[in-house]
């Protein structure tokens, strides 16, 4: 699939001098969004959130006044196979008074997990995904004539921006292609063999990647790619999916990679050392919209700092300058406090990364 299908299809465009956010998924109960140049942009993300739960977040977000928000699963709580009662729960969470007002002020995309795909662990085994897919890009807004509406999987990309100062955003689906978790009496262990994204989806990736001429490159997951300590829902399940790619991104090496993830119920920042980058990649993982566990020591040797243990949302800054970006990852909670923070500087002249 070629970028410029994606971009023409799934984007209302504007092209402004500087940086903007356009129109992406935008939900379909909101109105076009007005697109501001300036030099600075603000990613917001965040994953597991119930429908029918209270959503105490949502004023937080509005007030961080985001360009962009990105989903990263568990959007909704479906767990089902009845599609009329999965389309009813997306309406009721289109319906939520704070989630409204963030779709009038920022664009809307994103990825999905288990529990909005189907239910809990649901892959590639999942009878109605088709139908399930449309729903979803329902949900995002996306137009009946985009592209991914006839491909297998919401697996898609987006650039925006312009000159040094340009983003694109990579939307992985793990689910609809994924094989089955390996479990031993409620444990999860690797599925040595299995795959996550399927050949496909595979493909497209490489090539997406290798074409990217963006300064920074984010590719979102639904579930955490780093961590290895415990065969957990996540990437570490399949232990030949995740080093495909990781090695993927040295091979094809795009400008200063970011991974976002969620489904883990907790904040998280790690970051791992990858061959042909001079600064460690990095993954910030925003997780636990309405709920949330206790964080963990252990089960991630890649952690940097602690987990976050309470309702959270995730913040990604960009502040372009003429040869560098300075760049923000936070975790904040209810009433826009920082939980968890990194900054970063990436080197937007030659296309490279360079050290703080």
């Amino acid at each position: 699939m070629h970028i410029n299908n994606q971009i023409f299809g799934n984007i209302m465009a504007v092209i402004l001098p500087l940086f903007l956010f356009s129109a992406f998924d935008l939900s379909a109960q909101s109105s076009e969004v007005q697109s501001k140049a300036n030099s600075k942009a603000r990613i917001a993300f965040g994953s597991c959130n119930n429908q029918d739960e209270p959503q105490p977040l949502w004023p937080a977000i509005a007030a961080a006044q985001p360009d962009l928000w990105i989903w990263l699963g568990d959007n909704i709580y479906a767990d089902t196979h009845n599609m009329d009662t999965l389309a009813n729960k997306y309406s009721r969470q289109q319906q939520q008074a704070g989630y409204r007002q963030l779709v009038q002020s920022a664009s809307i995309t994103g990825t999905w997990d288990d529990h909005d795909f189907g239910y809990n662990d649901a892959g590639g085994e999942f009878a109605q995904k088709a139908q399930s897919q449309q729903l979803f890009l329902d949900f995002m807004g996306v137009p009946a004539n985009a592209p991914v509406r006839k491909q297998e999987g919401i697996y898609r990309s987006y650039t925006f921006g312009e000159g040094k100062q340009k983003v694109k955003v990579f939307l992985l689906d793990t689910r609809y292609h994924r094989d089955k978790f390996k479990k031993f009496f409620g444990l999860y262990l690797p599925n040595y063999s299995g795959d996550i994204l399927g050949e496909a989806q595979w493909q497209w990736l490489e090539q997406e990647l290798a074409n990217s001429d963006a300064q920074i490159n984010i590719i979102a997951s639904g579930m955490q790619i780093l961590p290895n300590g415990h065969a957990y829902t996540s990437w570490s399940a399949f232990p030949k999916a995740r080093k495909r790619l990781l090695k993927l991104l040295e091979n094809t090496h795009p400008a200063n990679p970011v991974l976002l993830s969620g489904d883990r119920h907790v904040g998280e920042l790690a970051k791992i050392k990858l061959e042909g980058y001079q600064q460690p990649i990095y993954e910030i993982t925003s997780s636990g919209m309405t709920h949330h566990r206790e964080p963990s020591k252990s089960g991630n040797r890649y952690r940097v700092g602690e987990q976050v243990g309470a309702l959270n949302f995730g913040i990604f800054d960009i502040a372009w300058g003429e040869k560098q970006a300075n760049v923000t990852m936070q975790i904040r909670g209810v009433g826009n406090e920082v939980l968890l923070e990194q900054k970063l500087k990436f080197n937007t002249y030659t296309g490279s990364d360079v050290n703080m």
